[in-house]
């Protein structure tokens, strides 16, 4: 099977050329003969399985087809994803695919000027990608109008529930006319999911490469279980003497909260180790910066949380180490998929506290794999002493920083998605799907002064 036989125009597959792209993967080889006949889609597949081009390839063509010029604020693709780091990522695609089709792409997303995103959207463009939260702004300022739109694609649809943005997407799909082609992408198919295709989809057809929720095949998932207060030390051989049989290329750590990866880098940072954050307290410039950095090699560590953990595409990321263990499962399955990443090998390490076993045996449940795992390093307790010395705890920060992140305790059951969105300058909002935040804990907020929501009724629009 090649792009040609897909049934592809000349000037996409000359892009696909230039870019060494001969072979479609699986998801691209169902869904785009799909999307060219212009039927609704609904599709499964995990992270780096090749989901944008199999929906931006032939919904260029469609558009090239249809010869028409965007009108003013108007845009006739429009690709709503969950994070900035995706939304930039997708347009780049878009740009490289569109190359010889002569197409406007744009984007817009939280972080960047306002005005800025007026100006491109002035004169019109073929295609958009955008978070859900500027582009209700800039829909609620009268410089977008989507009424025009043709194509409306939802990336990562079950992080955007996660993340909530169920109120925004609502509002903008009120907005789109309601003959379109919607196609919906998505790792995991919870009912929230099914519910939400079952509203914006007509008679679509359904692909999916993998089973929903399953993990990598090529990520050696490990497990290594210590108390809570000694999982730096832990970090800190593993990044200086490696885990596990493969060399460590860049490392990408998860923590579940900002603080926490902050606090994370100042400790790396004291035993000599150079390491990056990326989180939804950075500013768009040091987002971009510290993404650059890891690509480039020069901080081969990222820490992030789990805002990034669809919105990283880094080639050569050999190892993820779960610094904390996620209080949704479905978030491990998009951690560890930042690896093994077109068709290469990858280890994925979680570090499991006595109080989140939980949270373990419900990732098991999920994924239907069962951790493997591997005892301590030899100089463990020695490397504990000497992060000690090097960086004394102080109980009453690591209990205040704790308190600030939500966290209740070993007693409290895990529950189910709620991450707070990544917003600029916003309170956190809880998820339509329930459960406390990822980010930040809004009912701590509001025992301090009544702060955690917005308003009188239901949460606003999480803004990106």
């Amino acid at each position: 099977m090649t792009f040609e036989t897909l049934g592809l125009s000349q000037p996409v597959l000359q892009a696909l050329e230039l870019k060494g792209y001969d072979t479609p993967t699986p998801i691209q080889t169902q869904s785009i003969p799909t999307v060219l006949q212009g039927r609704d889609l609904l599709g499964i597949a995990q992270t780096g399985t090749g989901k944008t081009a199999a929906f931006m390839l032939p919904s260029i063509d469609r558009l090239v087809a249809a010869n028409k010029q965007p009108r003013r604020r108007c845009c006739r693709m429009l690709v709503l994803a969950p994070t900035r780091e995706l939304a930039g990522q997708i347009a780049d695609s878009a740009r490289d695919y569109a190359q010889f089709a002569h197409l406007k792409i744009a984007t817009v997303f939280g972080g960047t000027s306002v005005n800025r995103n007026r100006q491109e959207l002035a004169r019109g463009v073929d295609i958009l990608i955008a978070t859900p939260g500027r582009l209700v702004d800039l829909a609620d300022q009268g410089a977008l109008d989507l009424s025009e739109v043709e194509i409306l694609v939802l990336d990562e649809a079950d992080q955007m529930l996660d993340l909530g943005f169920i109120h925004a997407l609502k509002k903008i799909v009120g907005l789109l006319p309601k003959q379109r082609q919607t196609l919906f992408f998505s790792a995991t198919m919870p009912k929230a999911i099914k519910d939400l295709a079952s509203r914006y989809l007509t008679d679509p057809a359904q692909v999916s490469v993998a089973p929903a929720a399953t993990t990598a095949e090529k990520v050696e998932q490990l497990v290594a279980f210590c108390e809570q207060s000694e999982k730096q030390a832990l970090l800190t051989i593993v990044l200086r003497e490696g885990f596990a049989s493969r060399e460590m290329d860049r490392v990408l750590v998860f923590t579940r909260t900002k603080h926490g990866a902050d606090r994370v880098v100042r400790k790396l940072a004291a035993t000599g180790i150079k390491s990056n954050a990326i989180h939804g307290n950075k500013s768009q410039p040091q987002r971009e910066r510290a993404l650059d950095e890891f690509r480039q090699g020069s901080v081969k560590v990222l820490v992030a949380t789990d805002i990034a953990a669809r919105g990283i595409d880094v080639s050569g990321v050999s190892h993820v180490v779960n610094f904390e263990l996620p209080n949704v499962p479905e978030q491990y399955v998009h951690r560890i998929g930042r690896t093994a990443r077109a068709g290469a090998d990858g280890i994925a390490i979680s570090f499991c506290a006595p109080d989140e076993r939980p949270y373990l045996k419900d990732i098991q449940k999920l994924t239907k794999v069962t951790l493997e795992q591997v005892p301590l390093p030899e100089n463990f307790r020695a490397e504990v002493e000497r992060v000690k010395a090097v960086a004394p705890a102080d109980p009453r920060e690591e209990r205040g920083e704790r308190r600030r992140e939500g966290y209740n305790g070993p007693r409290v059951k895990p529950r189910p998605a709620g991450a707070a969105a990544d917003r600029d300058g916003a309170k956190p909002q809880r998820s339509n799907r329930g459960g406390r935040p990822g980010e930040n804990n809004g009912g701590q907020r509001r025992r301090r002064g009544g702060a955690g929501r917005s308003g009188g009724g239901a949460p606003s629009a999480a803004r990106s």
